[in-house]
């Protein structure tokens, strides 16, 4: 069997963004998460990735170290933590600053669902996604303020989801990131005189990924939501890592407290209005084809370095 080939990075923020910062990926290893550590690798950052399944996550690590080849201020390390329990959590965050000496970013990534109607859904896995999905949140959160961002500052990103409209078939997974949304506001004025900034990003249910596909067992599931995005096309995973990038970076200083729908506006579309189809959204996506440099897109205009 031939090795999977990591596919080159070519971000649209300029290089070595941030050279010297050290981010916390957790779920770093799969879909989102994994773009965002790729992209955060190639700009330069020292990351961490969790997960609570240690054998994809050491697979997803050392296909990810290709990257970090011509790229000496990266480094990529991975420990495995399930964030529903307290102690790894804390265990967690102290090696990250015990290896790296620091911790500006903590990107909340890590969650998990699965699709039930409320009424199949019983208190064991209610418990678990809750747990998952918003406890879980709260204590990567809470323990990177308290061990090092409460007397250094930082920048929190928190993965949330499309729930705006109510999230039925997924009720559980809706009631858990409408209450990340609501933790990300009063966290950012809590915390907000101690220099950290907390946003979410809160991609669309369009946004396609290999592994979330494998993990609801139908690869056909996102190709249904095309005709209620205004785009006309799935969104990738790159287009949430770069989200994730801006609001990380300092050209988000004067951001905090809000949620950054990656949707292509999904989640204002009503019956009301009919959006034809077409093909003028260009998507933003890393390829194997590709130079390092360049970046893919259905447009013949490249998006220039920011």
């Amino acid at each position: 069997m031939t090795a999977p080939i990591s596919p080159k990075v070519a971000s649209v923020f300029r290089p070595a963004l941030f050279k010297g910062k050290v981010a916390i990926v957790t779920g770093g290893g799969t879909g989102i998460g994994k773009a965002i550590t790729q992209e955060l690798l190639h700009l330069g950052c020292k990351v961490m990735i969790a997960s609570r399944n240690e054998e994809r996550l050491k697979a997803a690590a050392k296909l990810m170290q290709d990257q970090l080849k011509c790229n000496t201020s990266a480094e990529l390390a991975h420990m495995q933590c399930n964030i529903r329990k307290e102690e790894q959590v804390k265990d967690l965050i102290s090696s990250t600053l015990s290896r790296f000496g620091k911790l500006d970013f903590l990107v909340n990534n890590g969650g998990g669902q699965f699709p039930s109607p409320a009424s199949g859904i019983s208190l064991k896995g209610w418990h678990a996604v809750i747990e998952t999905n918003l406890t879980g949140t709260f204590l990567c959160c809470r323990e990177a303020f308290n061990q090092y961002m409460a007397d250094h500052g930082g920048v929190i990103v928190n993965i949330i989801a499309d729930m705006w409209k109510g999230f039925p078939g997924m009720s559980h997974t809706g009631a858990a990131r409408a209450g990340v949304d609501n933790l990300t506001k009063s966290l950012s004025i809590e915390w907000a005189h101690h220099g950290v900034r907390i946003n979410s990003v809160a991609p669309g249910s369009s946004i396609y990924s290999e592994t979330a596909a494998a993990n609801y067992g139908d690869p056909n599931i996102f190709e249904a939501t095309i005709p209620l995005v205004p785009a006309k096309r799935l969104g990738t995973v790159e287009e949430v890592s770069a989200a994730v990038c801006f609001l990380l970076s300092p050209a988000a200083a004067f951001i905090s407290g809000e949620t950054l729908r990656v949707d292509a506006g999904a989640s204002l579309y009503s019956s009301r209005w009919t959006i034809p189809d077409h093909s003028k959204t260009p998507a933003y996506k890393w390829s194997t084809d590709v130079g390092e440099d360049d970046l893919e897109s259905n447009s013949p205009t490249t998006p220039s370095k920011l």
